[in-house]
Protein backbone atom coordinates (compact mmCIF):
# COMPACT_ATOMS: atom_id res chain seq x y z
CA UNK A 1 0.00 0.00 0.00
CA UNK A 2 2.27 2.91 -1.17
CA UNK A 3 -0.11 5.53 -2.95
CA UNK A 4 -1.74 8.09 -1.20
CA UNK A 5 -5.14 7.14 -2.56
CA UNK A 6 -4.57 3.54 -1.37
CA UNK A 7 -3.45 5.34 2.24
CA UNK A 8 -6.50 7.46 2.33
CA UNK A 9 -8.95 4.07 1.25
CA UNK A 10 -6.96 2.66 4.67
CA UNK A 11 -7.45 5.60 7.15
CA UNK A 12 -11.40 6.30 6.52
CA UNK A 13 -11.91 2.65 7.06
CA UNK A 14 -9.60 2.37 10.15
CA UNK A 15 -11.41 5.30 11.91
CA UNK A 16 -14.19 3.25 11.07
CA UNK A 17 -13.05 -0.13 13.14
CA UNK A 18 -11.77 2.26 15.19
CA UNK A 19 -15.17 3.47 16.45
CA UNK A 20 -16.52 -0.10 16.23
CA UNK A 21 -13.83 -1.22 18.65
CA UNK A 22 -14.70 2.09 21.25
CA UNK A 23 -18.43 1.05 21.07
CA UNK A 24 -17.26 -2.58 22.07
CA UNK A 25 -15.04 -0.51 25.45
CA UNK A 26 -18.36 1.83 26.15
CA UNK A 27 -20.66 -1.19 26.77
CA UNK A 28 -18.16 -3.27 28.91
CA UNK A 29 -18.61 -3.60 32.51
CA UNK A 30 -17.02 -1.14 33.85
CA UNK A 31 -16.01 -1.30 37.12
CA UNK A 32 -15.20 -5.00 36.16
CA UNK A 33 -16.52 -6.97 38.87
CA UNK A 34 -15.24 -10.50 37.93
CA UNK A 35 -11.77 -11.96 36.90
CA UNK A 36 -13.51 -12.78 33.36
CA UNK A 37 -14.90 -8.70 33.36
CA UNK A 38 -10.98 -7.66 33.41
CA UNK A 39 -9.28 -9.93 31.28
CA UNK A 40 -12.30 -9.19 28.85
CA UNK A 41 -11.44 -5.54 29.58
CA UNK A 42 -7.53 -6.12 28.81
CA UNK A 43 -8.03 -7.84 25.75
CA UNK A 44 -10.10 -5.26 24.86
CA UNK A 45 -7.97 -2.27 25.66
CA UNK A 46 -4.78 -4.70 23.33
CA UNK A 47 -7.43 -4.66 20.44
CA UNK A 48 -6.91 -0.94 20.56
CA UNK A 49 -3.38 -0.83 21.35
CA UNK A 50 -2.93 -3.17 18.33
CA UNK A 51 -5.53 -1.23 16.14
CA UNK A 52 -2.87 1.54 16.69
CA UNK A 53 0.19 -0.24 16.12
CA UNK A 54 -1.16 -1.43 12.42
CA UNK A 55 -1.97 2.25 11.51
CA UNK A 56 1.86 3.13 12.33
CA UNK A 57 2.73 -0.01 10.44
CA UNK A 58 1.22 0.56 7.43
CA UNK A 59 1.50 4.46 7.49
CA UNK A 60 5.41 3.47 8.28
CA UNK A 61 4.59 2.08 4.29
CA UNK A 62 3.15 4.81 2.72
CA UNK A 63 6.34 7.27 4.34
CA UNK A 64 8.98 5.20 2.53
CA UNK A 65 7.14 5.09 -0.81
CA UNK A 66 6.20 9.05 -0.49
CA UNK A 67 7.15 11.07 2.33
CA UNK A 68 6.43 14.28 1.57
CA UNK A 69 2.84 13.49 0.30
CA UNK A 70 2.29 11.44 4.17
CA UNK A 71 3.58 14.67 5.64
CA UNK A 72 1.15 16.95 3.93
CA UNK A 73 -1.38 14.24 5.18
CA UNK A 74 -4.09 15.03 1.84
CA UNK A 75 -6.17 12.26 3.45
CA UNK A 76 -7.02 14.74 6.60
CA UNK A 77 -9.45 17.15 6.61
CA UNK A 78 -8.35 20.94 6.85
CA UNK A 79 -9.40 21.28 10.63
CA UNK A 80 -6.93 17.86 11.62
CA UNK A 81 -3.44 19.03 9.59
CA UNK A 82 -4.21 22.61 11.29
CA UNK A 83 -3.28 19.96 14.97
CA UNK A 84 -1.14 18.10 13.46
CA UNK A 85 2.89 17.89 14.54
CA UNK A 86 4.92 16.43 12.31
CA UNK A 87 2.26 14.41 10.50
CA UNK A 88 -0.16 13.37 12.98
CA UNK A 89 -1.14 14.41 16.49
CA UNK A 90 1.56 15.48 19.35
CA UNK A 91 2.23 12.90 22.18
CA UNK A 92 2.47 14.97 24.51
CA UNK A 93 -1.98 15.44 24.35
CA UNK A 94 -2.14 12.55 25.87
CA UNK A 95 -0.66 14.08 29.01
CA UNK A 96 -3.13 16.52 29.10
CA UNK A 97 -6.01 14.14 28.46
CA UNK A 98 -5.24 11.97 31.50
CA UNK A 99 -5.02 15.18 33.72
CA UNK A 100 -8.72 16.61 32.03
CA UNK A 101 -10.17 13.28 32.54
CA UNK A 102 -9.16 12.71 36.24
CA UNK A 103 -10.52 15.73 37.14
CA UNK A 104 -13.45 15.29 36.08
CA UNK A 105 -14.20 12.09 37.44
CA UNK A 106 -12.70 13.21 40.45
CA UNK A 107 -15.17 16.31 41.03
CA UNK A 108 -17.75 13.85 40.00
CA UNK A 109 -16.83 11.30 42.56
CA UNK A 110 -15.31 13.30 45.44
CA UNK A 111 -18.09 12.74 47.78
CA UNK A 112 -17.15 9.23 47.66
CA UNK A 113 -13.06 9.64 47.71
CA UNK A 114 -13.68 11.86 50.81
CA UNK A 115 -15.60 9.13 52.67
CA UNK A 116 -12.35 6.72 51.48
CA UNK A 117 -14.74 4.83 49.14
CA UNK A 118 -12.25 3.76 45.90
CA UNK A 119 -13.79 4.64 42.51
CA UNK A 120 -11.21 2.72 40.55
CA UNK A 121 -11.17 4.99 37.33
CA UNK A 122 -9.01 8.13 35.98
CA UNK A 123 -10.55 10.42 38.96
CA UNK A 124 -8.64 7.22 41.38
CA UNK A 125 -5.03 8.32 40.18
CA UNK A 126 -2.66 7.22 43.14
CA UNK A 127 0.21 9.39 44.09
CA UNK A 128 2.67 7.42 42.65
CA UNK A 129 0.87 6.79 39.11
CA UNK A 130 0.89 10.79 39.10
CA UNK A 131 4.13 10.72 40.03
CA UNK A 132 4.94 8.23 36.66
CA UNK A 133 2.62 10.15 34.67
CA UNK A 134 4.26 13.32 35.13
CA UNK A 135 8.18 11.59 34.35
CA UNK A 136 6.95 10.00 31.49
CA UNK A 137 5.63 13.15 30.38
CA UNK A 138 8.58 15.13 30.91
CA UNK A 139 10.62 12.29 28.83
CA UNK A 140 7.81 12.78 26.33
CA UNK A 141 8.34 16.70 26.16
CA UNK A 142 12.44 16.47 25.64
CA UNK A 143 11.69 13.80 22.95
CA UNK A 144 9.39 15.94 21.37
CA UNK A 145 11.67 18.61 20.91
CA UNK A 146 14.65 16.67 20.38
CA UNK A 147 12.34 15.82 16.82
CA UNK A 148 11.48 18.92 16.18
CA UNK A 149 14.73 20.54 16.50
CA UNK A 150 15.61 17.80 13.87
CA UNK A 151 12.70 18.68 11.52
CA UNK A 152 14.32 22.26 11.83
CA UNK A 153 17.59 21.20 10.95
CA UNK A 154 15.97 19.52 7.97
CA UNK A 155 14.13 22.89 6.82
CA UNK A 156 16.68 24.73 7.32
CA UNK A 157 18.64 22.98 4.85
CA UNK A 158 15.71 23.26 2.54
CA UNK A 159 18.21 25.04 0.33
CA UNK A 160 20.70 23.05 -0.67
CA UNK A 161 17.81 20.67 -1.55
CA UNK A 162 17.35 22.99 -4.28
CA UNK A 163 20.68 24.15 -5.39
CA UNK A 164 22.78 21.04 -4.42
CA UNK A 165 23.59 18.08 -6.93
CA UNK A 166 20.72 15.63 -7.98
CA UNK A 167 22.21 12.85 -6.27
CA UNK A 168 22.07 14.23 -3.05
CA UNK A 169 18.20 14.92 -3.02
CA UNK A 170 18.04 11.13 -1.85
CA UNK A 171 20.07 11.81 1.47
CA UNK A 172 17.64 14.64 2.12
CA UNK A 173 14.54 12.72 1.89
CA UNK A 174 16.02 9.93 3.71
CA UNK A 175 16.55 12.05 6.82
CA UNK A 176 12.75 13.90 6.89
CA UNK A 177 11.39 10.08 6.47
CA UNK A 178 13.72 9.31 9.44
CA UNK A 179 12.24 12.70 10.86
CA UNK A 180 8.16 11.40 10.69
CA UNK A 181 9.26 7.70 11.45
CA UNK A 182 10.72 9.30 14.68
CA UNK A 183 7.79 11.16 15.52
CA UNK A 184 5.47 8.30 14.63
CA UNK A 185 7.18 5.79 17.20
CA UNK A 186 6.99 8.40 19.94
CA UNK A 187 3.69 8.55 19.01
CA UNK A 188 2.85 5.01 19.39
CA UNK A 189 5.66 4.37 22.47
CA UNK A 190 3.73 7.02 24.55
CA UNK A 191 0.28 5.60 24.01
CA UNK A 192 1.92 2.14 25.17
CA UNK A 193 3.87 3.40 28.01
CA UNK A 194 0.69 5.34 29.31
CA UNK A 195 -1.24 2.45 29.38
CA UNK A 196 1.20 0.74 31.19
CA UNK A 197 0.92 3.07 34.09
CA UNK A 198 -2.52 2.34 34.53
CA UNK A 199 -4.70 0.03 36.03
CA UNK A 200 -7.22 -2.15 33.25
CA UNK A 201 -10.36 -0.02 34.16
CA UNK A 202 -8.28 3.12 33.55
CA UNK A 203 -6.52 1.96 30.69
CA UNK A 204 -10.04 1.72 29.35
CA UNK A 205 -11.21 4.95 30.44
CA UNK A 206 -8.18 6.87 28.94
CA UNK A 207 -8.32 4.89 25.51
CA UNK A 208 -12.24 5.36 24.52
CA UNK A 209 -11.52 9.58 25.72
CA UNK A 210 -8.32 8.93 23.45
CA UNK A 211 -10.56 7.52 20.48
CA UNK A 212 -13.73 9.69 21.10
CA UNK A 213 -11.09 12.86 21.05
CA UNK A 214 -9.51 11.53 17.69
CA UNK A 215 -13.01 10.29 15.47
CA UNK A 216 -14.53 13.92 17.40
CA UNK A 217 -11.89 15.66 15.32
CA UNK A 218 -12.09 13.69 12.14
CA UNK A 219 -15.66 13.88 11.93
CA UNK A 220 -16.06 17.67 13.09
CA UNK A 221 -12.89 18.37 10.29
CA UNK A 222 -15.00 16.60 7.59
CA UNK A 223 -17.83 18.48 8.01
CA UNK A 224 -15.94 21.23 7.97
CA UNK A 225 -14.33 20.25 4.38
CA UNK A 226 -17.93 19.88 3.43
CA UNK A 227 -20.28 22.47 4.37
CA UNK A 228 -21.63 24.77 1.45
CA UNK A 229 -19.10 27.78 0.41
CA UNK A 230 -20.42 31.44 2.05
CA UNK A 231 -20.41 34.70 -0.13
CA UNK A 232 -19.12 37.28 0.72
Amino acid sequence: MSSTGSFTRFYDTWFDQLNQLLEQLRIAPKPPSSQDDRSHLSSLAQKIVSHYAEFYRVKSVAIESDVLSVFTAPWASCFERSLHWIAGWRPTTLFHLVYTESSILFEFHIADILKGQSTGDLGDLSPNQFRRVSELQCETVKEENAITDELSEWQDSATEVMMGPFTDHGDKIGRLVSVVKKADDLRLRTIRRVVELLTTQQAVEFLVAAGELQCGVYGWGRRLDHRPCQSA
